[in-house]
């Protein structure tokens, strides 16, 4: 572009990365004005801005890509490879960029709107773009530039859309069985805690968001959450979200943190989006501490693999194996599993119930299967249910 140098566009970037700023157009501007010491006019300025602005803040090639609603990933492996996932599967698009320097200036670019620095020092970045593109999403975003990445700049979007879906919605598509209705119905009317176990993109959170609409309208839920996804159709809904630490390493607000903040906050029951390290103590204390009916995803392939996945979350916090088990035992009731078909439809496949063994350990009993319906433990299963609503 005329009138602006690639090299006054390395000094804006490492001006505003510096400062640690969000590249506003004021800022951008006054970045400009102090790095071109006063040798732009007002006609070159502006251009210099509408440039700069394109640079330093939108997504570049990837900008169409994050505009479609079906794309939940977009992966960038060097210049000639970038890959989406839809839905059913990743798929190679035919964006290509000019050459290695280009993906590495969009992945700075990515890594100073999240906050963050990317440069030799430190080669990877996570973090999250709050409404990039201004559509209302938000985009985790995780970077890694050679030499570490040796194929070149690897970048990594997922596009966090918040579940709206409710209840009746997912019964509707079948994301929900009809044989499955009552069951779940009745597990928020008894107030069981419950988890949502399943891979990535499985739909977890959006199983989560609808069933936090189920939950009685004068209940007050707080949610906790590492990215703003849960949007549930809920009346009184107070929603925290976790912070990650700033380009100097302040300002960090970890979820572990807000679970203990919603236990101070007059909860009926507390939801964690995604229990991923040590809060999951804090989740199990909430839910051994009177807060019934508590909730949370986590990531699994299975609801028999729960009880491991757990351990290793607690050993992060210093819980033992034992003590994990008989607070976990105490605490959670049901597990519902969430997979991703051969189709690519989302749903729920798997029922199963906490119980703990002579030998003191949790195991999960399946009491239903989307292939093959209810097993033998349904009767545990309503007995639970009955117990419950006797109390």
């Amino acid at each position: 572009m005329t009138g602006v140098h690639d090299a006054l566009l390395t000094r804006v970037r490492d001006r505003l990365a510096a400062d640690a700023a969000q590249p506003t157009a004021e800022v951008i501007a006054d970045a400009i004005r102090a790095e071109s010491r006063g040798m732009l006019g007002d006609t070159d300025l502006l251009a210099a801005l509408r440039f700069l602005q394109t640079e330093l803040i939108g997504a570049g090639k990837l900008e169409h890509l994050l505009a479609e609603p079906d794309i939940a990933d977009i992966l960038v492996v060097g210049p000639d490879r970038v890959w989406v996932d839809r839905g059913s599967g990743l798929q190679l698009t035919d964006i290509r960029f000019d050459d290695e320097a280009a993906v590495r200036r969009l992945a700075s670019r990515l890594a100073l709107s999240a906050g963050k620095r990317l440069d030799d020092a430190q080669p990877w970045v996570d973090g999250q773009l709050a409404d990039l593109g201004r559509r209302g999403h938000t985009v985790r975003l995780h970077a890694v530039i050679p030499p570490v990445a040796t194929d070149g700049t690897c970048i990594s979007l997922r596009v966090l859309r918040t579940a709206t879906r409710d209840f009746d919605d997912l019964v509707g598509l079948g994301a929900i069985p009809a044989e499955t209705v009552a069951p779940l119905r009745a597990m928020l009317r008894t107030r069981l805690a419950f988890l949502i176990v399943g891979g990535t993109g499985s739909g977890k959170t959006t199983l989560l968001g609808s069933l936090i609409g189920e939950m009685g309208a004068t209940e007050r839920i707080l949610c906790v959450e590492d990215a703003l996804e849960l949007d549930p159709p809920h009346p009184h809904v107070v929603r925290l979200v976790a912070r990650t630490p700033n380009v100097e390493g302040a300002g960090e607000v970890p979820v572990r943190a807000l679970v203990r903040q919603a236990l101070r906050m007059r909860p009926d029951r507390i939801v964690v989006g995604e229990v991923r390290g040590a809060e999951v103590i804090d989740l199990l204390t909430a839910l051994n501490t009177g807060h019934e009916g508590c909730a949370g995803t986590l990531h699994a392939n299975s609801t028999a693999e729960v009880p491991a996945r757990m351990e290793a979350l607690a050993a992060l916090g210093g819980m033992d194996r034992s003590a994990l088990h008989s607070q976990l035992a105490a605490a959670v009731h049901v597990v519902l599993g969430v997979a991703r078909t051969p189709g690519g439809s989302r749903g729920l496949t798997e029922i199963g119930l906490v119980v703990r063994g002579d030998d003191g350990f949790v195991r999960i009993r399946t009491v239903w299967l989307r292939s093959v319906g209810f097993t033998d433990a349904l009767g545990e299963f309503d007995a639970m249910l009955t117990a419950r609503t006797m109390r």
